[in-house]
């Protein structure tokens, strides 16, 4: 069996999949980038203050999305003559643990985020849905304040295919491989002027065992810029950028002309409260997609210090 015939074999069978620190999408279709057009990590889930590691002690966050995708987009950028309709809405709550262990002159702190998913895909009249855990992503991390206003985390994350996986299901919740994610976010946080924020990833991915389905590296950034209010409140705008830098694989051969790429921006805001916990609230609208589903989403993201 050729390539080209072991993809096709797969189609909309394959994973449509999602789960982080919130949603992971994909579809099974043999033009898409990456196994079934998703990714471990879901574009644009950082905010405001992705780079600024807050004082020693313990921390929950929670991220939620809801994400809609009507077209598919193949390598020409154009949608994908099908009908197809994606929903996802995830909660992802995150747990961060700031130590007072000092490593390389840095803070060091390990997180943990298990993203809690409801996808629902439908393709050409033909629909799934799948709730429940998706896959845990583990990190350490350290953070440095190379001022009182510009701040920097380098971590490494690892994600772990805990989420439910079955490579005969139209809809998946798990990506069904291990993968890598180096990662340098930076902060430059003013309360009254210019706010930036950039959270810089490389995705190693491992094989899929049940597919021998290797998905490609992926460069993808998480940014936002704004202006401080001075009472609290930032306002500006923030998205991602996505692009893959290798091919796939599958069975050892290359998968040629299927690389992925994205953009995305919207509208976001910030609220900082004076008891230390703060909110972030954003709508990105994705553009220049190849190779994946082009949608919208809505994300909301809350820190608390315990």
């Amino acid at each position: 069996m050729n390539n080209k015939k072991h993809i096709q074999k797969t189609s909309f069978k394959e994973s449509l999949s999602l789960a982080l620190a919130c949603s992971i999408l994909g579809a099974g279709q043999s033009a898409l980038a990456t196994e079934g057009g998703g990714s471990s990590y879901p574009m644009g889930t950082e905010n405001f203050m992705s780079g600024a590691m807050p004082p020693p002690g313990f921390y929950g966050m929670a991220y939620m999305q809801h994400y809609e995708a009507d077209d598919l987009n193949g390598n020409d950028g154009k949608s994908l003559p099908i009908d197809f309709k994606l929903r996802a809405n995830v909660i992802a709550p995150r747990f961060v643990w700031v130590t007072e262990q000092k490593v390389l002159g840095g803070d060091l702190a390990v997180t943990v985020t298990a993203p809690l998913v409801d996808l629902k895909v439908s393709v050409n009249g033909e629909s799934d849905r799948k709730q429940g855990l998706g896959d845990i992503i583990v990190g350490s991390a350290l953070g440095y304040h190379y001022s009182d206003k510009f701040h920097a985390v380098y971590a490494v994350d690892v994600i772990v295919p805990t989420g439910q996986y079955d490579k005969n299901d139209m809809v998946n919740i798990g990506r069904n491989y291990w993968a890598i994610q180096p990662v340098a976010a930076f902060s430059y946080v003013d309360p009254a002027g210019l706010n930036v924020d950039l959270k810089a990833m490389y995705d190693f991915n491992m094989e899929n065992p049940d597919t021998d389905y290797k998905s490609g590296q992926e460069l993808h950034a998480d940014f936002a810029v704004g202006w401080g209010l001075n009472n609290g409140w930032v306002v500006g705008v923030g998205g991602y950028a996505y692009t893959q830098t290798t091919d796939d694989e599958v069975d050892g051969s290359r998968v040629k002309d299927n690389k992925g790429k994205a953009f995305a921006i919207g509208p976001s805001i910030k609220y900082s409260s004076p008891d230390g916990w703060f909110v972030t609230a954003k709508w990105q609208q994705e553009q220049s997609v190849r190779n994946r589903p082009e949608g919208e989403a809505y994300w909301i993201k809350l820190a608390i210090p315990f």
